[in-house]
C-alpha cells in the first residue's frame, strides 16, 4: 500500500503535537477533520487509497514523513519571516529554556576587553562582525555584497598559501581576512568586488544571464600580500536543522562515497576526514565540510569572525606579524565561558526546521519526479533516519534534508582554487536543501551558493557543472512548465 500523507493529516498531527497528545511526525496520527488549518491552501479530506495500477513514477506521490522534513522536531508552529527562530518542537521544558538562554548570547553583541560594563568582553582586536546574529540573522542566510568596498557583513574570505606540507594559513594574515578592529588596532585588509554579467540559452531559446562576483583585496596594513595567495569567499548559510545533520550515522554517509565513481554514474562523492584526539571523523559543517561538529564550528566562528577565544580555540586569528593585535588586551582565558559556549552550542543544534507547505501540490510532485529523472537526487539524498543525537529529542528521526555531506567537483566555474583538507579546490560539500523556499521570508533576499553569485534557484542550478554537468545539461533541455515544476519543488522544501 502507498500512503499519500496530505496536509490535513499534517494539521492534525500538529494539533496533537501542540496539545501533548501523540508525536507528530507518524502515519499513524489521524485526527478527525476540523476544517480549519494553519497551513495555506489546505485541501479538502483526501483518503489513503491502495494505488493497485501500474505507476511508471515511483516519486510522484507524497512519501512518508515529508510533511514534516525534520520529523518530530520540525517547526508547524510558525512560518513567515521568523520561520528559522523555533526550537525544535520536541524539546523537554528543560532544553526549551537551553535554547532560549542560548539565543540571547547567540544575538548578544560582544565589546572591546576590558569592558566598563557587564557586557561580554574580548571582541577582537580583529573580527568580522559583533554578534553571531550579525552574519546569521533571524538565524537565516547572508546576503553577499553590492559592488564596491568593504567591510562586508556576512561576508568571510578565507586565506591560505602553499607550502611543502599543503596549504597553510597565511603566515601574516592568517587563515581568514578580518576587515574590522577594535580602536587603535589596523584593519587587516579590505575585501573589493565587482560583478560580471554571463548570458545562455536553455535547449528551447529561452534566454537566461547570470552574474559572477570577482574578488580583490586592497589595502592591506601589515605589508604585500603573498604571489600565491589563495582566496575563498564564503557567504555564512542559514542555520536550521544543524544537529539533526550531526545526528546522522557516520556509516549512512560513508556508504554514499564513491571517490572512483566505481558505479560509472558520474558521481564521485569523497568523504572530508577530519584527523582529530578521537580519531578520524567526517566533516559535516562548513561550505567544504571543515568542521567534524557543531562544537568546533562554533569555536571556529567565535575565533575567526569574532576573535573569542575558547577552550576547544585558545588562539584567535591575530599572527606574530600583528603586534599591535598580539598586544591588545584580552577578555579572559577563555574569552568564551563555557556556560556561554555550551549554550550557544546547543541553540546551534536545535534550531528546527520549518514544516513543508504545499507537498501534496501537483506542479511540486511533478519538480520532486523531475528532480529524480534528472539525477539531483544522486548528491542530494532526499532522507535519513537520524542515529543518537546530541539530546534525545534528536535521535531516531525521519529527516529530509537532501544532502549526502560529501565532496563534489562543482567544476571550474564555482571552483575557488583553494583547497582545505582533502577537499580541492574544485570540490564543495553538498548542502542541505531544506528552507530554501523560506530564505526570502527571513532573510529578504534569494541568494544562493557559497558566495551568493545565484539571484534566484535557477541560477544556482545553471551553475551546476563537474559532477552535476549531466544533470545542469538535462535541465537546460527542460521545457519552460517543467523547469518551473522542479523549482516549485525546491521552493517548498
Amino acid at each position: 500500500m502507498r500512503r499519500d500523507l496530505s496536509r490535513q493529516a499534517v494539521v492534525a498531527a500538529v494539533a496533537l503535537g501542540c496539545s501533548g497528545g501523540s508525536p507528530i511526525g507518524k502515519t499513524s496520527v489521524v485526527a478527525p477533520d476540523t476544517g480549519t488549518s494553519d497551513l495555506p491552501g489546505a485541501p479538502a479530506d483526501t483518503a489513503d487509497t491502495e494505488d493497485t495500477s501500474e505507476d511508471p513514477d515511483p516519486y510522484g506521490f507524497v512519501e512518508d514523513g515529508e510533511w514534516l522534513p525534520g520529523g518530530e522536531t520540525t517547526n508547524t508552529r510558525l512560518l513567515g519571516s521568523n520561520a528559522f527562530l523555533r526550537p525544535a518542537q520536541n524539546l523537554t521544558a528543560e532544553h526549551q529554556l537551553n535554547f532560549y538562554g542560548g539565543n540571547g548570547f547567540f544575538n548578544q553583541g560582544w565589546v572591546e576587553a576590558p569592558a566598563t560594563t557587564e557586557a561580554r568582553d574580548g571582541l577582537g582586536p580583529l573580527f568580522n562582525a559583533r554578534t553571531c546574529s550579525g552574519c546569521h540573522f533571524k538565524d537565516g542566510k547572508a546576503a553577499p555584497p553590492e559592488e564596491g568596498d568593504g567591510p562586508f557583513v556576512g561576508l568571510l574570505i578565507r586565506l591560505s598559501v602553499d607550502s611543502e606540507d599543503g596549504p597553510i594559513p597565511d603566515p601574516v594574515y592568517g587563515e581568514q581576512l578580518q576587515d574590522q578592529a577594535n580602536p587603535d588596532i589596523p584593519v587587516e585588509a579590505l575585501p573589493t568586488v565587482t560583478w560580471m554579467e554571463t548570458s545562455g540559452t536553455f535547449v528551447d531559446g529561452t534566454p537566461y544571464t547570470l552574474v559572477e562576483p570577482s574578488f580583490r583585496i586592497v589595502s592591506p596594513s601589515h605589508g604585500a600580500l603573498s604571489d600565491d595567495l589563495m582566496t575563498s569567499p564564503r557567504i555564512a548559510p542559514h542555520m536550521i536543522g544543524l544537529g539533526l545533520l550531526e545526528a546522522i550515522r557516520s556509516s549512512q554517509i560513508k556508504a554514499q562515497a564513491d571517490p572512483d565513481d566505481l558505479d560509472g554514474d558520474g558521481i564521485s562523492g569523497r568523504v572530508q576526514w577530519h584527523d582529530t584526539d578521537a580519531g578520524r571523523r567526517i566533516g559535516r559543517f562548513g561550505w567544504k565540510a571543515d568542521a567534524p561538529d557543531i562544537d568546533v564550528q562554533v569555536a571556529n566562528a567565535f575565533a575567526g569572525d569574532m576573535g573569542l577565544t575558547s577552550a576547544l580555540v585558545p588562539m584567535d586569528d591575530c599572527t606574530e606579524s600583528q603586534t599591535d593585535c598580539m598586544g591588545a588586551p584580552d577578555g579572559g582565558t577563555p574569552e568564551v565561558n563555557e556556560t556561554v559556549f555550551h549554550r550557544v552550542a546547543f541553540y546551534s543544534r536545535v534550531i528546527a526546521v520549518p514544516v513543508r507547505r504545499a507537498a501534496d501540490d501537483p506542479t511540486v510532485l511533478q519538480g520532486k519526479s523531475l528532480f529524480h529523472q534528472l539525477g539531483c537526487a544522486g548528491c542530494h539524498t532526499p532522507s535519513y533516519t537520524t542515529g543518537d543525537g546530541a539530546i534525545p529529542e534528536l535521535s531516531g528521526q525521519l529527516i529530509w534534508p537532501y544532502t549526502d555531506l560529501l565532496l563534489h567537483d562543482m567544476g571550474e566555474g564555482l571552483a575557488d582554487g583553494r583547497p582545505v583538507g582533502e577537499a580541492s579546490g574544485r570540490e564543495w560539500k553538498t548542502p542541505p536543501l531544506w528552507g530554501l523556499g523560506l530564505m526570502h521570508d527571513v532573510s529578504g533576499h534569494t541568494r544562493y551558493l557559497h558566495d551568493g553569485r545565484a539571484r534566484s534557484l535557477e541560477e544556482a542550478v545553471l551553475w551546476h557543472a563537474g559532477e552535476a554537468l549531466d544533470s545542469r545539461d538535462a535541465y537546460l533541455a527542460l521545457g519552460a512548465t517543467e523547469r518551473a515544476a522542479v523549482i516549485a519543488f525546491l521552493e517548498d522544501l
